[in-house]
Protein backbone atom coordinates (compact mmCIF):
# COMPACT_ATOMS: atom_id res chain seq x y z
CA UNK A 1 0.00 0.00 0.00
CA UNK A 2 2.95 2.34 0.45
CA UNK A 3 3.52 2.37 -3.31
CA UNK A 4 0.40 4.31 -4.27
CA UNK A 5 2.60 7.30 -4.90
CA UNK A 6 6.15 7.74 -5.99
CA UNK A 7 7.87 9.90 -3.41
CA UNK A 8 5.74 13.03 -3.01
CA UNK A 9 4.25 12.93 -6.52
CA UNK A 10 0.48 12.63 -6.10
CA UNK A 11 -1.54 10.23 -8.18
CA UNK A 12 -4.21 11.35 -10.59
CA UNK A 13 -7.52 9.66 -11.38
CA UNK A 14 -6.10 7.62 -14.26
CA UNK A 15 -3.21 6.34 -12.15
CA UNK A 16 -5.61 5.45 -9.35
CA UNK A 17 -7.84 3.45 -11.71
CA UNK A 18 -4.78 1.65 -13.08
CA UNK A 19 -3.65 0.90 -9.52
CA UNK A 20 -7.07 -0.49 -8.62
CA UNK A 21 -7.05 -2.63 -11.77
CA UNK A 22 -3.69 -4.02 -10.74
CA UNK A 23 -5.08 -4.97 -7.35
CA UNK A 24 -7.97 -6.78 -9.01
CA UNK A 25 -5.61 -8.60 -11.35
CA UNK A 26 -3.64 -9.80 -8.33
CA UNK A 27 -6.85 -11.05 -6.75
CA UNK A 28 -6.60 -8.77 -3.71
CA UNK A 29 -9.25 -6.23 -4.53
CA UNK A 30 -11.54 -7.82 -1.95
CA UNK A 31 -14.67 -6.85 -3.90
CA UNK A 32 -17.11 -9.66 -3.02
CA UNK A 33 -20.03 -10.67 -5.16
CA UNK A 34 -23.24 -8.67 -4.94
CA UNK A 35 -24.98 -11.61 -3.28
CA UNK A 36 -23.10 -10.92 -0.04
CA UNK A 37 -25.33 -7.96 0.82
CA UNK A 38 -28.38 -9.37 2.60
CA UNK A 39 -31.82 -8.19 1.63
CA UNK A 40 -34.35 -6.98 4.17
CA UNK A 41 -38.04 -7.61 3.86
CA UNK A 42 -39.85 -4.46 2.84
CA UNK A 43 -42.55 -3.31 0.47
CA UNK A 44 -40.48 -0.37 -0.76
CA UNK A 45 -37.21 -1.91 -1.88
CA UNK A 46 -34.98 0.06 -4.25
CA UNK A 47 -32.79 -1.97 -6.59
CA UNK A 48 -29.47 -0.47 -7.66
CA UNK A 49 -28.83 -0.96 -11.36
CA UNK A 50 -25.64 1.05 -11.83
CA UNK A 51 -23.00 2.64 -9.62
CA UNK A 52 -20.02 4.88 -10.21
CA UNK A 53 -17.57 7.08 -8.31
CA UNK A 54 -15.24 9.99 -8.97
CA UNK A 55 -13.35 12.66 -7.05
CA UNK A 56 -11.92 16.16 -7.13
CA UNK A 57 -8.73 17.16 -5.36
CA UNK A 58 -8.77 20.48 -3.54
CA UNK A 59 -5.74 22.32 -2.20
CA UNK A 60 -5.80 23.55 1.40
CA UNK A 61 -3.88 26.09 3.36
CA UNK A 62 -1.97 23.93 5.87
CA UNK A 63 -4.32 22.79 8.65
CA UNK A 64 -2.49 21.49 11.73
CA UNK A 65 -4.04 19.05 14.19
CA UNK A 66 -3.31 15.68 15.82
CA UNK A 67 0.37 16.62 15.79
CA UNK A 68 0.38 16.68 11.97
CA UNK A 69 -1.20 18.65 9.12
CA UNK A 70 -3.16 18.31 5.89
CA UNK A 71 -2.67 20.33 2.71
CA UNK A 72 -5.13 18.62 0.37
CA UNK A 73 -8.67 17.30 0.57
CA UNK A 74 -10.41 14.83 -1.75
CA UNK A 75 -14.04 15.58 -2.58
CA UNK A 76 -15.52 12.22 -3.50
CA UNK A 77 -18.78 11.61 -5.33
CA UNK A 78 -20.86 8.41 -5.45
CA UNK A 79 -23.52 7.85 -8.10
CA UNK A 80 -26.41 5.44 -7.64
CA UNK A 81 -28.90 4.59 -10.38
CA UNK A 82 -32.02 2.60 -9.56
CA UNK A 83 -34.01 0.27 -11.78
CA UNK A 84 -36.51 3.09 -12.28
CA UNK A 85 -33.79 5.18 -13.96
CA UNK A 86 -33.34 7.73 -11.17
CA UNK A 87 -29.73 8.81 -10.69
CA UNK A 88 -28.46 10.54 -7.56
CA UNK A 89 -25.00 11.77 -6.63
CA UNK A 90 -23.83 11.92 -3.02
CA UNK A 91 -20.76 13.82 -1.83
CA UNK A 92 -18.13 13.40 0.86
CA UNK A 93 -14.99 15.12 2.02
CA UNK A 94 -12.34 12.62 3.06
CA UNK A 95 -10.66 13.13 6.44
CA UNK A 96 -7.88 10.57 6.62
CA UNK A 97 -5.85 12.23 9.40
CA UNK A 98 -8.99 12.92 11.41
CA UNK A 99 -10.55 9.46 11.08
CA UNK A 100 -7.43 7.34 11.66
CA UNK A 101 -4.12 9.13 12.08
CA UNK A 102 -2.22 5.84 11.70
CA UNK A 103 -3.22 5.64 8.05
CA UNK A 104 -2.08 9.22 7.53
CA UNK A 105 1.23 8.55 9.29
CA UNK A 106 1.99 5.44 7.21
CA UNK A 107 1.26 6.95 3.80
CA UNK A 108 1.51 10.08 1.71
CA UNK A 109 -1.64 12.21 1.65
CA UNK A 110 -2.55 10.87 -1.79
CA UNK A 111 -2.08 7.25 -0.77
CA UNK A 112 -4.12 7.68 2.40
CA UNK A 113 -6.91 9.29 0.39
CA UNK A 114 -6.72 6.55 -2.22
CA UNK A 115 -7.23 3.89 0.43
CA UNK A 116 -10.35 5.58 1.74
CA UNK A 117 -11.61 6.12 -1.80
CA UNK A 118 -11.15 2.41 -2.51
CA UNK A 119 -13.42 1.66 0.44
CA UNK A 120 -16.13 3.94 -0.99
CA UNK A 121 -15.85 2.15 -4.32
CA UNK A 122 -16.03 -1.19 -2.52
CA UNK A 123 -19.33 -0.14 -0.91
CA UNK A 124 -20.74 0.78 -4.31
CA UNK A 125 -19.74 -2.59 -5.75
CA UNK A 126 -21.51 -4.29 -2.85
CA UNK A 127 -24.66 -2.37 -3.70
CA UNK A 128 -24.70 -2.98 -7.44
CA UNK A 129 -27.48 -5.38 -8.35
CA UNK A 130 -28.82 -5.40 -4.82
CA UNK A 131 -31.78 -3.75 -3.12
CA UNK A 132 -32.27 -1.68 0.00
CA UNK A 133 -35.35 -0.53 1.90
CA UNK A 134 -33.97 2.54 3.65
CA UNK A 135 -30.53 4.16 4.09
CA UNK A 136 -30.23 3.36 7.81
CA UNK A 137 -30.62 -0.38 7.31
CA UNK A 138 -28.37 -0.12 4.25
CA UNK A 139 -25.60 1.39 6.40
CA UNK A 140 -26.07 -1.40 8.94
CA UNK A 141 -25.42 -3.90 6.13
CA UNK A 142 -22.51 -2.05 4.53
CA UNK A 143 -20.45 -0.93 7.52
CA UNK A 144 -19.10 -4.34 8.65
CA UNK A 145 -18.17 -5.28 5.07
CA UNK A 146 -16.48 -1.97 4.30
CA UNK A 147 -14.63 -1.92 7.62
CA UNK A 148 -13.33 -5.46 7.04
CA UNK A 149 -12.15 -4.46 3.58
CA UNK A 150 -10.47 -1.36 4.99
CA UNK A 151 -8.58 -3.44 7.53
CA UNK A 152 -7.35 -5.63 4.69
CA UNK A 153 -6.08 -2.91 2.38
CA UNK A 154 -4.59 -0.69 5.10
CA UNK A 155 -3.01 -3.58 6.98
CA UNK A 156 -4.41 -2.18 10.23
CA UNK A 157 -6.36 -4.93 12.03
CA UNK A 158 -8.10 -2.48 14.37
CA UNK A 159 -8.80 0.23 11.81
CA UNK A 160 -11.10 2.78 13.41
CA UNK A 161 -14.77 2.48 12.47
CA UNK A 162 -14.83 6.22 11.79
CA UNK A 163 -12.47 5.63 8.85
CA UNK A 164 -15.05 3.31 7.29
CA UNK A 165 -17.93 5.65 8.12
CA UNK A 166 -16.09 8.55 6.47
CA UNK A 167 -15.66 6.38 3.38
CA UNK A 168 -19.41 5.69 3.39
CA UNK A 169 -20.61 9.32 3.57
CA UNK A 170 -20.92 9.83 -0.19
CA UNK A 171 -22.69 6.49 -0.58
CA UNK A 172 -25.03 7.21 2.31
CA UNK A 173 -25.89 10.68 0.98
CA UNK A 174 -26.63 9.28 -2.48
CA UNK A 175 -28.82 6.59 -0.90
CA UNK A 176 -30.81 9.22 1.05
CA UNK A 177 -31.40 11.29 -2.07
CA UNK A 178 -32.44 8.24 -4.07
CA UNK A 179 -34.66 7.00 -1.24
CA UNK A 180 -36.34 10.40 -1.03
CA UNK A 181 -37.14 10.64 -4.73
CA UNK A 182 -38.25 7.02 -5.04
CA UNK A 183 -40.71 7.64 -2.19
CA UNK A 184 -41.93 11.08 -3.29
CA UNK A 185 -40.24 12.94 -0.43
CA UNK A 186 -39.48 16.54 -1.34
CA UNK A 187 -37.82 17.89 1.82
CA UNK A 188 -35.29 17.02 4.48
CA UNK A 189 -38.06 16.93 7.09
CA UNK A 190 -40.05 14.39 5.07
CA UNK A 191 -36.90 12.31 4.69
CA UNK A 192 -36.28 11.92 8.44
CA UNK A 193 -37.72 8.58 9.64
CA UNK A 194 -40.27 8.87 12.44
CA UNK A 195 -37.95 7.05 14.85
CA UNK A 196 -35.43 9.90 14.69
CA UNK A 197 -37.73 12.92 14.45
CA UNK A 198 -37.77 13.65 18.22
CA UNK A 199 -34.05 14.52 18.21
CA UNK A 200 -34.38 16.70 15.10
CA UNK A 201 -37.54 18.65 15.86
CA UNK A 202 -36.15 22.09 16.80
CA UNK A 203 -36.15 25.02 14.37
CA UNK A 204 -33.36 27.52 14.96
CA UNK A 205 -33.64 30.75 13.00
CA UNK A 206 -29.87 31.16 13.36
CA UNK A 207 -26.96 28.74 13.48
CA UNK A 208 -23.58 29.86 14.77
CA UNK A 209 -20.71 29.52 12.33
CA UNK A 210 -17.77 28.29 14.43
CA UNK A 211 -14.28 28.92 13.00
CA UNK A 212 -11.35 26.69 13.92
CA UNK A 213 -7.90 27.83 15.05
CA UNK A 214 -4.97 25.46 15.73
CA UNK A 215 -2.26 26.01 18.31
CA UNK A 216 0.15 28.65 17.08
CA UNK A 217 -2.43 30.62 15.12
CA UNK A 218 -1.59 34.30 14.84
CA UNK A 219 -3.71 35.96 17.52
CA UNK A 220 -4.57 38.74 15.07
CA UNK A 221 -6.59 36.18 13.06
CA UNK A 222 -8.55 35.09 16.12
CA UNK A 223 -9.20 38.67 17.19
CA UNK A 224 -10.27 39.56 13.64
CA UNK A 225 -12.82 36.72 13.69
CA UNK A 226 -14.21 37.98 17.00
CA UNK A 227 -14.41 41.49 15.58
CA UNK A 228 -16.42 40.11 12.62
CA UNK A 229 -19.00 38.67 15.02
CA UNK A 230 -17.87 35.05 15.38
CA UNK A 231 -18.77 34.38 18.98
CA UNK A 232 -17.70 30.80 19.68
CA UNK A 233 -14.18 29.74 18.79
CA UNK A 234 -12.87 26.22 18.23
CA UNK A 235 -9.33 26.01 19.58
CA UNK A 236 -7.35 23.03 18.31
CA UNK A 237 -4.96 22.11 21.09
CA UNK A 238 -3.02 18.86 21.60
CA UNK A 239 0.04 20.45 20.00
CA UNK A 240 3.00 18.48 18.67
CA UNK A 241 5.78 17.23 20.94
CA UNK A 242 6.00 15.31 24.19
CA UNK A 243 3.15 15.38 26.66
CA UNK A 244 5.00 18.00 28.72
CA UNK A 245 5.71 20.15 25.66
CA UNK A 246 2.14 19.76 24.47
CA UNK A 247 0.65 20.85 27.77
CA UNK A 248 2.98 23.85 28.01
CA UNK A 249 2.11 24.99 24.49
CA UNK A 250 -1.61 24.39 24.99
CA UNK A 251 -1.70 26.41 28.21
CA UNK A 252 0.28 29.24 26.63
CA UNK A 253 -2.11 29.29 23.66
CA UNK A 254 -5.13 29.37 25.96
CA UNK A 255 -3.61 32.22 27.96
CA UNK A 256 -2.92 34.27 24.85
CA UNK A 257 -6.39 33.68 23.37
CA UNK A 258 -8.19 34.56 26.59
CA UNK A 259 -6.19 37.75 27.04
CA UNK A 260 -6.97 38.70 23.44
CA UNK A 261 -10.73 38.02 23.22
CA UNK A 262 -11.91 36.79 26.61
CA UNK A 263 -13.56 40.11 27.37
CA UNK A 264 -15.70 40.16 24.20
CA UNK A 265 -19.47 40.02 24.67
CA UNK A 266 -22.17 38.23 22.69
CA UNK A 267 -25.99 38.28 22.77
CA UNK A 268 -26.15 34.52 22.11
CA UNK A 269 -25.05 33.20 25.52
CA UNK A 270 -26.76 33.53 28.89
CA UNK A 271 -23.70 35.04 30.58
CA UNK A 272 -22.96 37.29 27.61
CA UNK A 273 -19.40 35.95 27.31
CA UNK A 274 -17.68 34.33 24.34
CA UNK A 275 -17.54 30.54 24.84
CA UNK A 276 -14.54 28.38 23.95
CA UNK A 277 -14.76 25.03 22.21
CA UNK A 278 -11.48 23.18 22.82
CA UNK A 279 -10.35 20.12 20.87
CA UNK A 280 -7.12 18.30 21.83
CA UNK A 281 -7.97 15.49 19.34
CA UNK A 282 -7.28 12.71 21.82
CA UNK A 283 -3.68 13.82 22.44
CA UNK A 284 -3.87 13.84 26.27
CA UNK A 285 -2.60 10.45 27.38
CA UNK A 286 -3.74 10.75 31.00
CA UNK A 287 -6.69 12.28 32.81
CA UNK A 288 -4.20 14.06 35.07
CA UNK A 289 -2.93 16.02 32.06
CA UNK A 290 -6.47 17.11 31.28
CA UNK A 291 -7.00 18.16 34.90
CA UNK A 292 -3.82 20.26 34.80
CA UNK A 293 -5.08 22.02 31.68
CA UNK A 294 -8.48 22.66 33.28
CA UNK A 295 -6.79 23.98 36.41
CA UNK A 296 -4.85 26.42 34.24
CA UNK A 297 -8.07 27.61 32.62
CA UNK A 298 -9.56 28.09 36.10
CA UNK A 299 -6.60 30.23 37.11
CA UNK A 300 -7.16 32.37 34.01
CA UNK A 301 -10.71 33.00 35.19
CA UNK A 302 -12.06 31.40 32.00
CA UNK A 303 -13.63 28.21 33.34
CA UNK A 304 -17.19 29.51 32.90
CA UNK A 305 -16.39 30.22 29.24
CA UNK A 306 -15.51 26.62 28.35
CA UNK A 307 -18.50 25.30 26.42
CA UNK A 308 -16.91 21.89 25.87
CA UNK A 309 -13.58 20.10 25.64
CA UNK A 310 -13.84 17.61 22.81
CA UNK A 311 -12.03 14.26 22.85
CA UNK A 312 -9.19 15.19 25.20
CA UNK A 313 -8.22 11.57 25.91
CA UNK A 314 -7.34 8.70 23.61
CA UNK A 315 -10.09 6.43 22.40
CA UNK A 316 -8.87 3.53 24.53
CA UNK A 317 -8.75 5.62 27.71
CA UNK A 318 -11.68 4.50 29.88
CA UNK A 319 -11.29 7.21 32.53
CA UNK A 320 -14.49 8.68 33.93
CA UNK A 321 -14.66 12.36 32.92
CA UNK A 322 -17.96 13.40 34.45
CA UNK A 323 -16.16 14.92 37.44
CA UNK A 324 -13.63 17.28 35.82
CA UNK A 325 -15.68 20.46 36.15
CA UNK A 326 -16.43 21.12 32.46
CA UNK A 327 -18.44 19.36 29.78
CA UNK A 328 -16.42 16.74 27.92
CA UNK A 329 -17.58 15.90 24.40
CA UNK A 330 -17.32 12.74 22.32
CA UNK A 331 -16.72 12.99 18.59
CA UNK A 332 -14.54 10.55 16.65
CA UNK A 333 -14.52 7.99 19.50
CA UNK A 334 -18.33 7.79 19.26
CA UNK A 335 -18.12 5.98 15.94
CA UNK A 336 -21.47 4.27 16.30
CA UNK A 337 -24.51 4.59 18.55
CA UNK A 338 -23.11 1.76 20.70
CA UNK A 339 -19.84 3.65 21.17
CA UNK A 340 -21.78 6.81 22.01
CA UNK A 341 -23.67 4.93 24.73
CA UNK A 342 -20.38 3.76 26.23
CA UNK A 343 -19.01 7.31 26.25
CA UNK A 344 -22.12 8.57 28.02
CA UNK A 345 -21.52 5.96 30.74
CA UNK A 346 -17.97 7.34 31.08
CA UNK A 347 -19.31 10.80 31.86
CA UNK A 348 -19.14 12.39 28.43
CA UNK A 349 -21.91 14.97 28.50
CA UNK A 350 -21.91 16.28 24.91
CA UNK A 351 -22.22 14.44 21.60
CA UNK A 352 -20.42 16.32 18.83
CA UNK A 353 -22.02 14.97 15.69
CA UNK A 354 -20.79 14.94 12.11
CA UNK A 355 -23.39 13.97 9.53
CA UNK A 356 -20.75 14.91 6.97
CA UNK A 357 -18.09 12.59 8.41
CA UNK A 358 -19.89 9.62 10.00
CA UNK A 359 -22.94 9.52 7.68
CA UNK A 360 -26.37 11.03 8.17
CA UNK A 361 -27.71 7.56 8.99
CA UNK A 362 -25.38 6.99 11.95
CA UNK A 363 -25.74 10.61 13.08
CA UNK A 364 -29.52 10.25 13.40
CA UNK A 365 -29.04 7.18 15.58
CA UNK A 366 -26.62 9.06 17.83
CA UNK A 367 -28.72 12.21 18.11
CA UNK A 368 -31.76 10.12 19.05
CA UNK A 369 -29.83 8.29 21.77
CA UNK A 370 -28.53 11.62 23.07
CA UNK A 371 -32.06 13.04 23.05
CA UNK A 372 -33.32 10.12 25.12
CA UNK A 373 -30.39 10.46 27.56
CA UNK A 374 -30.79 14.27 27.72
CA UNK A 375 -27.28 14.77 26.34
CA UNK A 376 -26.87 17.95 24.24
CA UNK A 377 -25.46 17.77 20.71
CA UNK A 378 -24.00 20.14 18.18
CA UNK A 379 -22.36 19.77 14.77
CA UNK A 380 -18.63 19.83 14.03
CA UNK A 381 -16.92 20.16 10.67
CA UNK A 382 -14.48 18.05 8.67
CA UNK A 383 -13.37 21.03 6.56
CA UNK A 384 -16.06 20.08 4.07
CA UNK A 385 -17.22 21.73 0.86
CA UNK A 386 -20.15 24.22 0.83
CA UNK A 387 -22.80 21.67 -0.17
CA UNK A 388 -21.84 19.43 2.73
CA UNK A 389 -21.89 22.46 5.03
CA UNK A 390 -25.63 22.57 4.36
CA UNK A 391 -26.04 18.84 4.96
CA UNK A 392 -24.49 19.49 8.36
CA UNK A 393 -26.50 22.69 8.85
CA UNK A 394 -29.70 20.77 8.16
CA UNK A 395 -28.93 18.79 11.32
CA UNK A 396 -27.57 21.72 13.36
CA UNK A 397 -30.69 23.82 12.74
CA UNK A 398 -32.90 21.02 14.11
CA UNK A 399 -30.99 19.93 17.23
CA UNK A 400 -32.23 20.94 20.67
CA UNK A 401 -30.60 24.13 22.00
CA UNK A 402 -27.15 23.72 23.54
CA UNK A 403 -27.02 24.66 27.25
CA UNK A 404 -26.69 28.41 27.82
CA UNK A 405 -26.71 29.16 24.08
CA UNK A 406 -29.76 30.58 22.32
CA UNK A 407 -29.09 29.42 18.73
CA UNK A 408 -27.89 26.32 16.87
CA UNK A 409 -24.18 25.50 16.76
CA UNK A 410 -22.08 24.33 13.84
CA UNK A 411 -18.37 24.41 13.20
CA UNK A 412 -17.59 25.61 9.66
CA UNK A 413 -13.95 26.08 8.76
CA UNK A 414 -13.79 25.40 5.02
CA UNK A 415 -13.66 29.11 4.18
CA UNK A 416 -10.49 29.31 6.28
CA UNK A 417 -8.58 26.46 4.66
CA UNK A 418 -9.71 25.80 1.08
CA UNK A 419 -7.58 27.79 -1.35
CA UNK A 420 -10.47 27.91 -3.84
CA UNK A 421 -13.47 28.27 -1.53
CA UNK A 422 -15.29 30.72 -3.82
CA UNK A 423 -15.10 28.24 -6.71
CA UNK A 424 -16.41 25.47 -4.48
CA UNK A 425 -19.24 27.76 -3.42
CA UNK A 426 -20.23 28.17 -7.09
CA UNK A 427 -20.91 24.41 -7.23
CA UNK A 428 -23.69 24.77 -4.65
CA UNK A 429 -27.13 24.49 -6.34
CA UNK A 430 -28.34 27.40 -4.18
CA UNK A 431 -25.16 29.48 -4.33
CA UNK A 432 -25.89 33.01 -3.17
CA UNK A 433 -28.82 32.08 -0.92
CA UNK A 434 -28.68 34.05 2.31
CA UNK A 435 -28.32 30.92 4.43
CA UNK A 436 -25.15 29.84 2.57
CA UNK A 437 -23.22 32.87 3.87
CA UNK A 438 -22.08 33.79 7.35
CA UNK A 439 -23.47 37.09 8.60
CA UNK A 440 -21.74 38.46 11.71
CA UNK A 441 -20.76 34.99 12.85
CA UNK A 442 -24.08 33.25 12.18
CA UNK A 443 -26.07 31.65 9.40
CA UNK A 444 -29.62 32.96 9.03
CA UNK A 445 -31.67 29.76 8.80
CA UNK A 446 -34.95 31.41 7.90
CA UNK A 447 -38.13 29.97 6.42
CA UNK A 448 -36.53 29.63 2.99
CA UNK A 449 -33.74 27.47 4.42
CA UNK A 450 -36.20 24.92 5.75
CA UNK A 451 -38.50 25.12 2.72
CA UNK A 452 -35.59 24.51 0.34
CA UNK A 453 -33.84 21.99 2.62
CA UNK A 454 -30.64 24.01 2.42
CA UNK A 455 -30.38 23.06 -1.25
CA UNK A 456 -29.20 19.54 -0.46
CA UNK A 457 -32.07 17.88 -2.31
CA UNK A 458 -31.10 19.71 -5.52
CA UNK A 459 -28.50 18.58 -8.04
CA UNK A 460 -25.12 20.23 -8.48
CA UNK A 461 -24.21 20.69 -12.15
CA UNK A 462 -20.53 20.34 -11.35
CA UNK A 463 -20.70 17.11 -9.36
CA UNK A 464 -23.32 15.55 -11.64
CA UNK A 465 -20.98 16.46 -14.48
CA UNK A 466 -18.33 14.14 -13.06
CA UNK A 467 -20.49 11.27 -14.35
CA UNK A 468 -21.34 12.57 -17.79
CA UNK A 469 -20.13 10.38 -20.64
CA UNK A 470 -17.42 12.15 -22.60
Amino acid sequence: MNNLTSGENPINRREFVQYSASLMALGISGFPSAEKLPEKKSTAKIRIKNVSSNFDREALNPYRFKGSQITESWQTAAMLESDSGIKKVGLATQGVLWSDSRVAAAHSQSAGNALMYAMSEHALQLMKGNTFADPVSLLDDLLPEVLAYGKKITGIPDLRKTFALNALVSVDNAAWLLYAQENGMKSFDEMIPDAYKPSLSSRHDKVASIPSFPVGTDLAKIKSAADEGYFIMKLKTGSAGTQAEMLENDMAFMTAVHKSIGHYETPYTKNGKIPYYIDPNGRYEKKETLLRFIDHVKKLGALDQIAVIEEPLGEDNDSFVGDVGVRIGADESAHTVEDAAKRIEQGYSVMIVKAIAKTLSMTMKITQLAHEKKIPCFCADLTVNPILVDWNKSVAARLAPFPNVSIGLQETNGHQYYKNWDRLMSYHPKAGANWTKTNKGVYITDKSFFEQSGGIMDSSAHYDGLFEEK
